[in-house]
């Protein structure tokens, strides 16, 4: 250890270029990844956050929120039964809206209109205003991303191609659906909208897009067996279902991939360039009885001691850099995905040179001693 730092004190110069690219190849690692995940966060950001251990939908419906359609009766009768604490209506639609307060400016956006069970574990919790309140069946939560684009508690909210006006009563965060701003209203106001057309419910009795359930050790091939055309997802299984999440998911994760095989690679070559460049040194101190082992520890020590110093160093950078985004960017940069990138990159520097080391020790002395750089 003290060998590794003290070459690194004197050779500062050297040191700091191979530890500057290994910074930005570090920067780049987490600047995609927090891209990719801003992308993912934004399809199904609110299936993310919904509570729930087990989800049923519509059968061959394949968990894709847009083939499903289920008997929101079944919440109610399940409640209680299979090891189900508690069950929750989730509906689902993508509608147009217009501040009623700015109409004039024509100014429409669209947003994802979903419908739940005031109370219940599938509502989202506010950061301003209030819950959701069973009696007032027009009251809305919206996302605070609608908040930037005029939209206050207490303004009334129209949506086009309908006579529904809802009342903002709060707002929440973090709450996108198939990248689009979310909506939440009382399921009965949803399923006024959704199946306004006669027959569109398809002989549902109150129909609504899928259930969600909480509780411990539940019993999914009993309730899949005793009620009809249903199938239960667990929830990671209703994430990958979400419109274009698979898709996005992958081209990201092949993406950071390549990024990272192509990394170990440049860092590899640079290691061994770097290590080979002093065999005189090393033979030298193999010729006054220094060990093959010896020699690998303080290769290895090194390599750590400014790889570790560098990741970090790219780490400040990539929030540094967080900062001049645009709001509207997505861009969500998770500590834990973070800190295994961090040691992923560290591990390939730390490969990179025992590589390197092996080669090293493999040279004799004598002919070390006597090579012309």
């Amino acid at each position: 250890m003290f060998l590794a730092i003290k070459e690194m004190k004197h050779s500062k110069t050297r040191f700091a270029m191979i530890g500057t690219i290994i910074m930005l190849i570090a920067w780049l690692v987490f600047i995609l990844s927090g891209l990719g995940n801003g992308l993912s966060t934004l399809a199904a950001a609110t299936m993310k956050n919904i509570d729930g251990d087990l989800f049923i939908y519509e059968e061959g419906s394949e968990g894709t929120m847009m083939k499903t359609k289920v008997s929101g009766a079944i919440a109610e009768d399940i409640e209680g039964k299979y090891g189900v604490k508690e069950a929750a209506k989730f509906g689902q639609s993508t509608i147009i809206i217009q501040n009623e307060a700015t109409s004039n400016t024509k100014e429409k956006h669209d947003v994802a209109f979903i419908g739940v069970d005031p109370g219940k574990f599938i509502e989202p919790k506010v950061v301003e205003g209030k819950q959701l309140d069973p009696n007032d069946p027009f009251g809305v939560l919206i996302d605070e991303s609608l908040q930037k684009k005029g939209y206050e508690i207490g303004d009334t909210i129209v949506v086009t191609s309908s006579d529904i006006k809802l009342n903002i009563v709060g707002f929440t965060t973090g709450e996108t659906f198939n990248h689009l701003p979310t909506v939440f209203v009382d399921v009965a106001t949803w399923q006024s909208y959704a199946f306004a057309a006669p027959g569109s419910n398809n002989g549902l009795e109150d129909p609504v897009t899928m259930i969600a359930l909480q509780g411990t050790s539940m019993e999914a091939d009993q309730i899949t067996k005793d009620y009809d055309l249903i199938e239960t997802f667990t929830k990671s299984e209703a994430v990958m279902g979400m419109p274009g999440y698979k898709e996005e998911s992958a081209t990201i994760y092949m993406m950071l991939a390549f990024l990272f095989a192509i990394s170990a690679v440049i860092i590899a070559v640079f290691f061994y360039v770097f290590i080979l460049q002093k065999t005189q040194q090393f033979g030298v101190m193999k010729a006054i009885g220094a060990s093959n082992r010896f020699i690998k520890n303080s290769i290895v020590t090194q390599v750590f001691v400014f790889s570790l110093v560098s990741i970090i160093a790219g780490i400040g950078l990539t929030y540094l850099t967080a900062l001049v985004f645009p709001e509207d960017m997505p861009f969500n940069l998770d500590f834990n995905m973070v800190l295994i990138y961090g040691v992923v990159l560290l591990i390939v520097s730390v490969l990179g040179s025992v590589i390197s080391a092996r080669q090293v020790t493999k040279i004799d002395p004598l002919t070390a001693i006597g090579r012309v750089e």
